[in-house]
C-alpha cells in the first residue's frame, strides 16, 4: 500500500495481499470496501479533474479487457461513452454518476476492477 492508512481491505485464511487486493488458498477471503474517500483525490486533498478521471476510465478498461468478465465488451463500451462525456464542453455530471454506479455494481466479483469502478464513482461525485 502507499502508507495511509487503509481499514478497507479485510484478508483471512492463507492470504496475500499485494498493490491489488488478491486472496488465494484454502479458506482464503476477501472483503475489500473504500471506507473513505482518499483515493477520489489529489495528494492534496483536491478532488480528481476531469482527465484524471478520464485516465481512471482508461485504465479500468484496459483491465475490463483483460479480465474474464462476461460483459467486458459492453461494460468497456459503457465505459466508453463516459470518456466522451467527461470531453464535453459541459460535461454531465447526472449521466456520469450513473456510468460510474452502473460500472460499480457490474463489477462486484472482480476485485482489480471493483476497486477502480469504486474510485472512478468517487471522483465523478467530486465533479
Amino acid at each position: 500500500m502507499d502508507g495511509r492508512s487503509n481499514d478497507g481491505v479485510i484478508a483471512t485464511g492463507n492470504a496475500q495481499v499485494r498493490n491489488a487486493v488478491v486472496a488465494s488458498g484454502s479458506n482464503a477471503r476477501v472483503d475489500f470496501r473504500v471506507t473513505e474517500q482518499e483515493e477520489a483525490q489529489t495528494a492534496d486533498g483536491r478532488p480528481l479533474t476531469p482527465q484524471q478521471i478520464n485516465d481512471l476510465l482508461a485504465r479500468f478498461i484496459e483491465e475490463l479487457r483483460r479480465s474474464d468478465h462476461p460483459d467486458r465488451d459492453d461494460l468497456a463500451e459503457f465505459a466508453e461513452d463516459a470518456r466522451e462525456e467527461l470531453a464535453a464542453p459541459e460535461p454531465r455530471a447526472g449521466k456520469l454518476r450513473r456510468v460510474a454506479k452502473a460500472l460499480v455494481e457490474a463489477v462486484p466479483g472482480f476485485a482489480a476492477l471493483a476497486s477502480l469502478a469504486v474510485t472512478i464513482e468517487e471522483a465523478v461525485r467530486g465533479l
